[in-house]
């Protein structure tokens, strides 16, 4: 059997994978002029309203909805039309329409699609990330590293794909030549989440696209003016039709349909623990007319835990731990939720982490000088406010600090005396409450840590290498740091992902990820 019988990525020559720069600081100079003046250039723009996209077209509805801003409620960010069971099932047909084309296009081609809407985000990421100030509350350094982080998935995606795309030689037998390679599962549909609206919703639309697979895409409803950002990208860069679709929508009107439709052979998904088993149940439902098992790919949440041993950075800690519990409101699947302090520093660390944490400012995302903003909508306000009042009968409220009367804030909180037999020490909060576990030794609060259902996120601060060795092994967690903050993964560098209740075992941004998305084939011949 000759190679070139084989589907194969042509040659293309790309430099070598980098990831995208981080934000730089507020005081750098370019950051200082760009960033004030993308934010005045987006508020010119409020209020518009945002259409479906389907099939390569424009489709407004009757039903809007009203994004609006968090610090500001009475502001709306845009009306994003509303897609219902109709668009819904156009989208699907759309995108299972272009399947039959799609998934046979040269692999490198797809890849380069990437590459081009990488350089359309690349020159818009103060635009991009300004639109998420004021849609989802996110301070600057967030904002651009949720951007940069989408340009990294598209980059780094469209090079993997080349690289899989070549056929393996899997050697001969008996006279016979074997090669195996990847084709695409079919229709994927991408359910979004609101807290990194561009960077997860852009990774995982960019994995299904590169593969093969065309996408029916579904923004969080706190977020969809983000998630069009989306639309205008993979617009210009000329996908063809079909192969991108964007229906936001009310989950209880067409997540079920979405998840549910036998015409979709795998489903990404990054959300709650709750809503994610849901999809897993649903898909797992197999109708007469469904032609393939569904492929789930899942990311759910954490209760991440920082332990801090006998010896370790104490100014380090203080900056991690606050940045990990406190960073975007907590609102991070990743985020530190529970700090596990050995008992022979507690007394010593606790008082300066609560002093450092009172000095840090709460407001606006447009100030660069606030540490924490709002929370992202008022349900959240609602959820959060239940678990520091919580924390007042299951601990000690350390710090309980002062928020603007108006937005969706809420305090930042800290408090003691928690055990892995309460609620919370248990319970994702997402939002800014950090619950701290005073343990009698290492061991003891490796066991805490490993306590919980999920299996995300840690961390431990320690200079005993011994209890570093022992914390690799037995720390149970998907991404582990030590010494440093338990936030912040990197594209290719450190794949993020978790397993028990957190997650299905997948890395995003790692060299496994888009075999997710594709079914391997084997081909012999004498």
């Amino acid at each position: 059997m000759t190679r070139s019988r084989i589907p194969s990525a042509s040659p293309v020559d790309l430099p070598p994978f980098v990831n995208e720069p981080i934000f730089p600081g507020p005081d750098d100079p370019r950051v200082r002029q760009a960033f004030p003046l993308a934010i005045a250039q987006v508020r010119k723009q409020l209020g518009r309203t945002y259409p479906l996209y389907i099939d390569g077209r424009d489709i407004t509805t009757a039903a809007t909805l009203d994004s609006v801003n968090p610090a500001d409620p009475d502001q709306v960010v845009g009306k994003v039309c509303q897609a219902g069971t109709r668009e819904a099932e156009m989208a699907l047909d759309a995108a299972e329409r272009a399947l039959l084309t799609w998934r046979d296009v040269d692999p490198s081609q797809r890849a380069l699609y990437l590459v081009k809407a990488a350089g359309i985000a690349r020159n818009r990421i103060f635009q991009y990330s300004a639109w998420q100030v004021l849609e989802e509350g996110k301070q600057w350094a967030q904002a651009y590293n949720d951007v940069a982080e989408g340009i990294d998935f598209l980059e780094y995606y469209a090079r993997e794909m080349i690289r899989l795309g070549a056929p393996q030689d899997m050697g001969s037998y008996a006279d016979e030549s074997n090669f195996c390679f990847y084709q695409p599962k079919g229709v994927a549909v991408v359910i979004a989440p609101w807290n990194f609206p561009f960077a997860i919703g852009c990774g995982m639309c960019a994995a299904a696209i590169v593969t093969g697979n065309p996408v029916v895409f579904k923004p969080s409803s706190q977020s969809s003016v983000v998630g069009h950002h989306l639309v205008e990208v993979f617009r210009e860069v000329g996908l063809p039709d079909g192969v991108f679709n964007y229906v936001p929508g009310p989950g209880s009107q067409i997540g079920d349909l979405l998840v549910d439709s036998p015409k979709v052979a795998v489903i990404a998904f990054t959300g709650s623990m709750s809503v994610g088993l849901r999809i897993i149940e649903r898909a797992g439902r197999t109708p007469e007319n469904q032609a393939s098992v569904k492929k789930v790919i899942c990311e759910m949440g954490g209760k991440n835990a920082i332990i801090l041993d006998e010896e370790f950075d104490e100014e380090a800690a203080i900056r991690d731990v606050l940045y990990s519990a406190f960073g975007y409101q907590g609102q991070k699947c990743s985020a530190c939720s529970r700090l596990i302090v050995v008992d022979k520093v507690y007394d010593r660390f606790v008082p300066k982490l609560v002093a450092a944490a009172r000095k840090l400012r709460i407001g606006s995302a447009e100030d660069p000088g606030n540490y924490m903003g709002p929370v992202i909508d008022a349900k959240a306000q609602r959820t959060i406010m239940q678990y520091i009042d919580l924390a007042a009968t299951e601990g000690t409220v350390l710090y309980r600090s002062e928020v603007p009367a108006k937005g969706y804030y809420v305090p930042l909180t800290i408090v003691e005396g928690i055990t892995p037999q309460k609620r919370l020490g248990q319970e994702e909060v997402f939002g800014p409450v950090l619950s701290i576990m005073r343990a009698k030794d290492f061991d003891e609060a490796l066991r805490w840590a490993n306590s919980t259902r999920f299996a995300l996120t840690g961390a431990v601060f320690s200079r005993n290498e011994d209890h570093l060795d022992t914390a690799v092994r037995q720390f149970r967690v998907g991404n582990l740091y030590l010494n440093r903050a338990n936030v912040g993964a990197l594209v290719r560098v450190q794949p993020f992902g978790g397993f028990k209740m957190s997650g299905a075992g997948t890395k995003a941004g790692g060299p496994d990820y888009l075999l997710h998305f594709m079914d391997p084939r084997c081909v012999t011949e004498p």
